[in-house]
C-alpha cells in the first residue's frame, strides 16, 4: 500500500510521490515566539513529528525545517509590557519551547531557522517581486499586489471578487488607504517609534510575517518542497500568502502537499485566554499529565480532526497509557533484535503500516499497539505481584519477538516507556529526550537554545555533566 494523504491544496487524498525519490523535503511553520506554547502547539507538532517518524520508518530521507517567527506584533508588545527587548522576550521563549518539545519527546527539527537570521534572503525576496511587478512600496512599507497572482485563493477557496463586495462601504484605516486592494498585505513594515528596527532599500522596518516563511522555504529548501504543514487556522491567510509571494517570484509550486490539523477545544470551547480555558503545554505536564499520555490523547484522533481536552478524556487516555507503558517497560527488558517475525506478527506490522498509509490513520495504529501489549502487560502484572514464573514467560522467543516489534511500532508514534510519570518531576525517558534536544541545538550551534535547556532541567532538579567524547550524564539533585 502507499501512503496517501489529505491535500488540502487540491482538497483530495492523494498518493503520496516525492519529488525525488526516496527523499522528502519538509516545511513546518513554527511558533511566533512571544509566550509558552499552549495545547495547540502540542497538537500540532505532535501531529508532524508522527509524519516524519512514519517517513523515517518508512525508509525515506527526510528533511524537517520549522522556523521560529522572532520578529512580530505580538514580541513587540510583550517586551514593551516587561520593558524588556524583542530579543529577551524570543530568546526565553525559544529555550521553553526546546525544553518543552523534548518532554514530549517531539524530535528537533533538522534545521531551525529564525526571521532575524534570514533578514538577507526577505529583502532579496520582495526586491524580486518588487522587480516583477507583483510588489509596491508606500510610505516605507512595501506591499504584495494580490491582483497580479492568478492563483490567489486556490489553498483556501477565497475569491478575491467576493471578499471586495463583502468589504464595501466598510471605513479604510490610514493603512488600507494606502493598498492598490483591500487585501494586498505587508511584506515589509516601516519602523515605528520605539521598536526594533532593520535595514532595508525602502528604509528602516522590519518584515511582514508571511514573507518570512516564503524566504526561510527557498533558502533551507529551495524553490519547491514536498510537504508544508501547519495548523488549520493557517490556510487564510498566511498559507495563502505564502504561496502568492513565492509562487510570483519563483514562477514554480510553493509545495506538492499541503497538510493542516484540526484545531483544538477545551471542554467544547475554542481555546482562548479570554475564556480562561487557556492551558499551556508546561503548566498541564507540571499538573501531574504525563507526557505520554498527552501525547497518546492527542494521536487518538485523526489529525485532521478537532480535538476536545477534557479531564475525563485525559483520565481515559491515563488509563490506556498505565497499561500500554507497563508492556512497553517489560518490552525493554526482554525484546530481541530478530529480524524475521513470526507470521502473526508480520500480520500485525502490516496492519500497522496500512493504517498509517491511510492518512495516518493513528487511532487504527495504536489499536495494533493495544493488541501486541495486552498479554505483555498481563505478564508485567504478574511480575508486579512476584509470580518468578511470568518473567521466565517473558523471555520465550515468541513473547520476545512481540514486546520487539511493539517498541519499533510504539517508536513511529513517537511513545516511549516512561520509568517515572509522577506528578512534580521528569521520568528518566524525559531527562534523555531533552539531553538530546540539547545535543541537537549544540549541533545546530544554536547555543542559547543549548543553554536554555540546561537551566530548565536545572530549575528542575537536575544537574547535567558534559564529558570528554560528547557524553552527557545527569543527576537528581
Amino acid at each position: 500500500m502507499t501512503l496517501k494523504l489529505t491535500n488540502t491544496l487540491t482538497r483530495r487524498v492523494e498518493e503520496f510521490q516525492p519529488i525525488e525519490p526516496g527523499k522528502v523535503s519538509i516545511y513546518c511553520c513554527g511558533v511566533t515566539v512571544y509566550d509558552l506554547c499552549h495545547l495547540g502547539h502540542a497538537r500540532s507538532y505532535i501531529a508532524w513529528d508522527v509524519l516524519r517518524r512514519y517517513l523515517i520508518w518508512s525508509g525515506y530521507a527526510v528533511t524537517f525545517v520549522q522556523n521560529y517567527t522572532d520578529i512580530d506584533d505580538k514580541i513587540l508588545n510583550r517586551a514593551a509590557e516587561e520593558g524588556s527587548s524583542m530579543e529577551a522576550v524570543s530568546e526565553r521563549n525559544i529555550d521553553a519551547f526546546v525544553a518543552d518539545m523534548a518532554r514530549l519527546n517531539i524530535l528537533p527539527a533538522d534545521r531551525m531557522p529564525r526571521a532575524t537570521r534570514s533578514l538577507d534572503a526577505i529583502r532579496a525576496l520582495i526586491s524580486e517581486l518588487e522587480a516583477k511587478g507583483a510588489a509596491y512600496s508606500a510610505d516605507g512599507d512595501v506591499y504584495f499586489a494580490v491582483m497580479k497572482h492568478a492563483g490567489y485563493g486556490k489553498l483556501s477557496g477565497r475569491d478575491l471578487e467576493q471578499q471586495q463586495d463583502n468589504a464595501a462601504g466598510r471605513v479604510a484605516s490610514e493603512e488600507e488607504a494606502r493598498k492598490l486592494h483591500p487585501f494586498d498585505f505587508a511584506l515589509w513594515k516601516g519602523t515605528k517609534p520605539g521598536e526594533a528596527s532593520f535595514p532595508s532599500p525602502w528604509g528602516a522596518g522590519r518584515p511582514g510575517w508571511h514573507i518570512e516563511c516564503s524566504a526561510m522555504v527557498r533558502e533551507e529548501l529551495g524553490d519547491t518542497i514536498d510537504i508544508h504543514l501547519g495548523g488549520a487556522d493557517l490556510v487564510f491567510p498566511h498559507h495563502e500568502n505564502e504561496i502568492a509571494q513565492s509562487e510570483a517570484a519563483t514562477g514554480k509550486e510553493l509545495a506538492h502537499y499541503w497538510l493542516h490539523n484540526g484545531m483544538v477545544n477545551v471542554g467544547g470551547q475554542k481555546m482562548s485566554k479570554s475564556l480562561g480555558n487557556f492551558t499551556t503545554i508546561r503548566a498541564l505536564l507540571d499538573s501531574g499529565v504525563s507526557p505520554m499520555t498527552l501525547r497518546l490523547f492527542t494521536l487518538q484522533a485523526h489529525y485532521r480532526k478537532p480535538l476536545d481536552f477534557t479531564a475525563e478524556a485525559l483520565e481515559a487516555a491515563a488509563t490506556g497509557w498505565k497499561g500500554l507503558n507497563a508492556a512497553l517497560g517489560l518490552a525493554g527488558e526482554t525484546a530481541t533484535a530478530s529480524t524475521e517475525l513470526p507470521p502473526a506478527l508480520a500480520a500485525s506490522r502490516e496492519r500497522f503500516a496500512a493504517t498509517m498509509d491511510d492518512d495516518l490513520n493513528t487511532s487504527a495504529a495504536l489499536a495494533v499497539l493495544f493488541e501486541l501489549a495486552k498479554p505483555l502487560r498481563a505478564l508485567a502484572n504478574r511480575i508486579e505481584r512476584g509470580d518468578d514464573a511470568a518473567r521466565a514467560e517473558a523471555t520465550t522467543a515468541e513473547l520476545a519477538s512481540q514486546a520487539s516489534l511493539l517498541q519499533e511500532l510504539a517508536g513511529v508514534l513517537g511513545l516511549q516507556h516512561e520509568q517515572d510519570a509522577t506528578a512534580g518531576g521528569l521520568s528518566d525517558a524525559e531527562i534523555e529526550a531533552q539531553i538530546e534536544a540539547r545535543k541537537a541545538a549544540k549541533a545546530a550551534k544554536d547555543f542559547p537554545a543549548a543553554d536554555g535547556i540546561r537551566e530548565a532541567l536545572k530549575a528542575q532538579g537536575i544537574e547535567l555533566i558534559d564529558k570528554p567524547g560528547g557524553i552527557t550524564e545527569w543527576l537528581r539533585s
